[in-house]
């Protein structure tokens, strides 16, 4: 499993155990991470049994089960409970993932479930992601257009132009890939990780962006884009199936070739 960022002489502890009700026999055990930086206690992992028969079937499930009937006090990010949002992002079975999509039925013995790994965590399931979303907005994510609009209708591309970006544009910032690359572990002070270059190949392969040049002298740095080492643990964790290395890739070739 990951190693997680935790305070300064700080080890996790054995938590709470919440036995499921008498007479249940469709049982499956949840340790959960447990963190409240408030309380200045180490973190923990609570164990909680839960009946399946009257859960659903996905791991984001079991845990509105268990905010709501045995621990309002558990906190975890949620919303649209369909893989499009990208709020419950967290490391489950040792891997980064979306607990809305994540079966329970995949997974075999205890479902462990962790804040995503290396990130400072605000409570528990909750990573505080305000360094990812500066990264994210720092490569401009939004079309720099100098020609104006046509005047009677839109920005027109052709289906092989539009097919360029169709994938990186499908990405749901969750965070996954940043989070289980050990370059951006170590250096996410500098380097832009996987989701934003990701976005930024997206705008960069973009036939009616007209800051192409602007954007690849912005990446073009030792920490920014090169930390990359191609270990492609983006790529295997992504649950959208997109190709964070491939980009970061394309965007390597394309400062190559502008220089000869």
């Amino acid at each position: 499993m990951a190693e997680f960022r935790l305070p300064k002489n700080s080890r996790i502890r054995k938590g709470q155990h919440f036995a499921a009700p008498d007479g249940v026999s469709n049982v499956r055990r949840f340790a959960v991470y447990r963190y409240d930086p408030d309380s200045g206690e180490n973190p923990r992992v609570d164990t909680y049994e839960v009946d399946l028969d009257s859960c659903g079937p996905m791991v984001l499930d079991a845990l509105i089960k268990i905010k709501n009937e045995v621990d309002p006090t558990l906190t975890f990010r949620r919303s649209c409970r369909e893989g499009i949002c990208g709020s419950c992002a967290m490391n489950i079975d040792g891997g980064n993932t979306l607990a809305c999509t994540r079966a329970i039925d995949s997974i075999k013995g205890d479902v462990k479930i962790y804040p995503l790994p290396h990130m400072p965590v605000v409570k528990d399931l909750v990573p505080d992601l305000t360094n990812f979303y500066a990264q994210y907005a720092s490569i401009k994510p939004w079309l720099q257009a100098r020609t104006p609009p046509p005047p009677d209708q839109e920005r027109l591309q052709s289906k092989e132009d539009q097919e360029l970006i169709n994938e990186p544009a499908a990405c749901i910032l969750c965070a996954c890939c940043s989070t289980s690359c050990p370059s951006y572990w170590w250096n996410s002070d500098r380097y832009l990780g996987p989701a934003a270059l990701l976005a930024a190949y997206r705008w960069l392969v973009d036939s009616r962006d007209d800051a192409t040049g602007e954007r690849l002298d912005e990446l073009e740095d030792p920490f920014r884009l090169y930390r990359c080492h191609t270990i492609m643990n983006c790529t295997q964790t992504c649950p959208k199936d997109l190709n964070p290395a491939q980009a970061i890739a394309e965007t390597k070739k394309m400062l190559v070739e502008r220089r000869y």
